[in-house]
């Protein structure tokens, strides 16, 4: 039995001249049809996927839109964090004023779907808050904290001399001057107080080359105008062990002197009712 065959042909309308013939039996007729459905449905996907023509599609969001999202995304999670910090602060200020310890940071990380006696803490909090994590694991690597050994006072902890020298300007907060000016000849070597962290040093027009070190129980010291640093960031110290070097640095500084101020809870002290200068 013969294979039946098939032509399709386009003619000029005019002339009748065949212009275009194609001829085939029935299944390749089939096979070739599918294989121009197929052809047809690849090219337009993959005109869609790789192209700025799926931007086109109704309900698809443009390059702009999704950039919008994620920047709102961001702002979200970060807000979110403000206000867990500030609900933590003021549960710590309720805490303190009732004679409670005040609660660490990582509390926030433990306090899904769970509220203190405060009754502050009433929404959950995500353990997946990625910036509050940062600043978590932050005070982690500078190691700000030690909750088995922590001390509530300062008074009986050995200091140790920041510099020897002579207090030219003492401490009084009444005028502006909540710290001490030790006079010392330049290069002479500045020591840390008490053991700790290096968490800033750096520059400054107005102070020169400055240190800050984190200490135990809550205690930050501050050394300003010196010629050179001789500590990193992060970098741990002993008490008594060189970190800067006296200079005359800053617009603030008019001799070489060690500007000195020592912090508790975030509160400035008076450095001589602890150390012998």
């Amino acid at each position: 039995m013969a294979k039946k065959k098939y032509r399709f042909s386009i003619f000029n309308d005019t002339t009748h001249e065949e212009i275009f013939a194609f001829r085939a039996n029935g299944m390749l007729s089939i096979l070739t049809i599918v294989l121009a459905v197929v052809f047809l449905i690849t090219s337009v996907t993959l005109l869609i996927s790789f192209t700025s023509l799926r931007e086109l599609i109704p309900g698809y969001p443009s390059a702009q839109s999704r950039q919008d999202m994620i920047q709102n995304a961001i702002k979200i999670d970060s807000l979110q964090n403000e206000i867990n910090v500030w609900r933590l602060q003021l549960a710590n200020i309720q805490r303190i004023a009732t004679g409670q310890v005040p609660l660490h940071i990582d509390s926030l990380l433990n306090l899904r779907g769970k509220t203190d006696s405060s009754g502050i803490f009433r929404e959950e909090y995500s353990r997946d808050d990625s910036l509050l994590r940062a600043t978590v694991l932050r005070e982690e690597q500078f190691n700000l904290s030690n909750r088995d050994n922590r001390i509530e006072q300062i008074e009986g902890l050995h200091f140790f001399p920041p510099l020897k020298g002579i207090v030219t300007e003492e401490y009084n907060p009444g005028i502006n001057h909540p710290y001490l000016d030790i006079a010392a000849p330049e290069n002479s070597v500045v020591s840390a107080i008490l053991d700790g962290t290096v968490i800033f040093a750096g520059w400054d027009d107005a102070s020169g080359y400055i240190i800050q070190l984190q200490h135990d129980n809550n205690l930050v010291s501050v050394y300003k105008h010196n010629s050179k640093l001789l500590m990193n960031v992060r970098d741990k110290v002993s008490a008594g062990a060189p970190i800067a070097l006296v200079g005359n640095t800053g617009t603030l500084s008019s001799a070489p002197h060690l500007h000195f101020e020592l912090w508790h809870k975030g509160e400035p002290i008076d450095p001589a009712q602890y150390i012998n200068f």
